[in-house]
């Protein structure tokens, strides 16, 4: 090795150090998931919102008080001289405060309606978020495992690496003693340039595993050395299709939300037959008008008296005003735009209970198939067990006979990759079963404990 790549690899792990490796195991994943992913906090703020629109403050419940001013500067300028007063200039000065209330006192019971709906709305914005976090929860559990499984193939990447390379040195030693040449030795090297491309490529596929399970954690810094601690085991689980499917129809988030907008459909057809019912309110305003006129006035009696003008003393007059009423109203014809939106209001209904027994029907499905899949599953991972022990042994004889010439190199490498092979079956299947026993607990509402 060069002084600059030693230099340069010295660098490297001192910078790995200097950068805290964060020892994560499952359980840590989930929630930091839960506390950081930004889908999630949306679907939080978005249900604050529901939960603070459901009050009866926007419901028309409560009277509605309106306080206004009206201030105003006038001029006139009049000449008459048929009237006494045959020239008048004035200005004059007003303002006038005024207070009103309107309260409807029954409208057809559109007020608890319209409560019962925005409670409706809060409970949907709830199951919403419960959504999310079941679907993170289960993006994160198949992310950690997959990152798990990556890593673990890399080990397999090494062990078969590690086998190359003890063969290249026994070619060499053959080599010296004239039992080999060199097409045995050029071809010890090809299977390991082949098997260290491998690990790089594995290498690669790990580092975006963790920085796929790092954006999905929300962390900001996704290059971060990550040590995952939960290992992926197999254990399996006998699980009862009837009780699943009951859990399903009972637990299901997207069937309980399915049955919010059932619910808000129903609702919205409530609302709208109100309107055949009549309104009736109160109302009541008062006033207080202040008004000044300055300015000056000329009088003209006739005859010989000469004309007189005035100035305006500028005194204040005052009206005080107010009145309470009583309304009623009910619209008698509206050429059947009402009915027009009932009957539309109650397809939507029928279209809502559709859509509940549509996905229903769907959802127990797929939880049959899901569970014959993971029965499946279960059955390929005692077969892929077994495969591994003969890869194993069979790897044990072909060393034994190599060494000894009695098979060739080509038959060496063959079994020396059927024994990688089985390696990567055995934790494909374990990764399979476990997002299938992931899915499993998402559909029949156990994934969130």
């Amino acid at each position: 090795m060069s002084k600059l790549s030693l230099f340069l690899a010295l660098v490297a792990c001192t910078c790995v150090r200097a950068q805290d490796t964060l020892d994560l195991s499952l359980s840590d994943a989930i929630q930091r998931g839960l506390d950081n992913n930004f889908q999630i906090r949306i679907a939080e703020s978005q249900l604050a919102v529901a939960q603070n629109n459901d009050d009866y403050a926007l419901t028309q419940k409560y009277p509605t008080i309106t306080v206004g001013l009206s201030p105003g500067v006038g001029y006139r300028n009049q000449s008459n001289p048929a009237s006494i007063v045959v020239q008048s200039t004035t200005t004059s000065y007003s303002v006038a405060p005024i207070v009103q209330l309107n309260w409807v006192l029954f409208n057809g019971g559109r007020i608890a309606i319209n409560k019962e709906r925005l409670e409706t709305l809060a409970d949907l914005s709830k199951g919403q978020l419960q959504l999310q976090i079941e679907n993170t929860v289960q993006d994160i559990i198949d992310a950690y495992y997959t990152a798990v499984v990556q890593r673990e193939q890399i080990e397999v990447r090494r062990r078969v690496l590690a086998l190359s390379r003890d063969r290249i040195e026994y070619q060499q030693v053959r080599r010296e003693f004239g039992q080999g040449g060199t097409f045995d030795e050029l071809q010890a090297r090809d299977a390991y340039l082949s098997d260290s491309t491998n690990l790089v490529v594995q290498q690669v596929n790990y580092a975006n595993a963790v920085r796929n399970l790092l954006q999905l954690l929300g962390e900001e810094t996704l290059d971060r050395p990550v040590d995952l601690t939960t290992e992926l085991t197999y254990e399996e689980t006998a699980y009862d299709p009837a009780d699943l499917e009951a859990r399903l129809l009972a637990s299901n988030r997207n069937l309980q939300n399915l049955l919010i907008n059932r619910d808000l459909a129903a609702l919205q057809t409530r609302l709208i037959e109100t309107e055949r019912a009549p309104t009736f309110g109160i109302g009541a305003s008062t006033s207080y008008d202040i008004g000044v006129q300055t300015g000056t006035q000329t009088f003209e009696f006739g005859g010989d008296q000469p004309g007189r003008e005035q100035e305006l003393p500028g005194i204040a007059a005052r009206t005080l005003a107010g009145n309470v009423g009583f309304t009623a109203s009910y619209l008698l014809f509206d050429g059947g735009n009402r009915r027009v939106r009932i009957q539309s209001a109650r397809l939507e209904e029928i279209t809502a209970q559709l859509d509940y027994q549509s996905a229903q029907q769907q959802l127990r499905t797929a939880l049959q198939n899901t569970t014959a899949l993971y029965a499946n599953q279960t059955r390929i991972i005692g077969i892929t067990q077994e495969l591994i022990e003969n890869a194993e042994r069979n790897l044990e004889i072909a060393e034994e006979r190599f060494s000894g010439g009695t098979i060739n190199s080509f038959d060496y490498r063959q079994i020396q990759l059927n024994y990688a092979n089985a390696e990567f079956q055995l934790l494909d299947a374990l990764l399979n079963l476990k997002q299938t026993e992931t899915e499993l607990l998402r559909v029949t509402g156990q994934i969130i404990r």
